[in-house]
């Protein structure tokens, strides 16, 4: 699967990450060969790793702060779904917040979610072969896995 290919398919959430908008897009996934969900998973992995960086995982949430006003940190998994969320935007989205951290931080508000977006790649392998997928990726996408994006966590 091409980058080209995989942003295709990512138009077709709309840029959202919903639970229906997911499930279609799994669907349509699900019509294509095993390789191309491959594909799709592996290059899902990467668009996300490459967000995996401090410059974005240390904004605050967005719409968060305590009584006293201060802002709340993204979780490791806030951080995770709001990586997603912004790939769910799109690739316009996702190129643009590299050059301008500004463009990322309306996707660590709580009305962004893309949680859904996880299951993707596992459930449109499931309607292909009617079997459970427990893949491994290049990419590992979750939390602080970007050893270059987190440079003071290095040992």
């Amino acid at each position: 699967m091409t980058w080209a290919d995989f942003w295709a398919l990512i138009d077709t959430l709309n840029g959202e990450a919903t639970q229906a908008s997911c499930r279609r897009l799994a669907e349509e996934l699900g019509r294509r060969s095993v390789h191309d969900i491959i594909g799709f998973a592996e290059l899902h992995a990467e668009a996300l790793y490459r967000l995996d960086q401090e410059k974005f995982g240390t904004l605050p949430v967005a719409d968060l702060s305590d009584r006293d006003g201060r802002s709340f940190p993204q979780s490791a998994d806030q951080f995770l779904y709001t990586r997603f969320a912004v790939v769910a935007a799109g690739q316009a989205v996702w190129e643009g917040v590299f050059f301008d951290v500004d463009k990322f931080a309306p996707y660590t508000s709580t009305e962004y979610d893309g949680e859904w977006l996880l299951y993707v790649p596992d459930r449109a392998y499931e309607l292909a072969t009617g079997k459970q997928w427990d893949r491994t990726t290049r990419y590992c996408f979750e939390t602080f896995s970007n050893r270059d994006g987190w440079p003071h966590l290095r040992s």
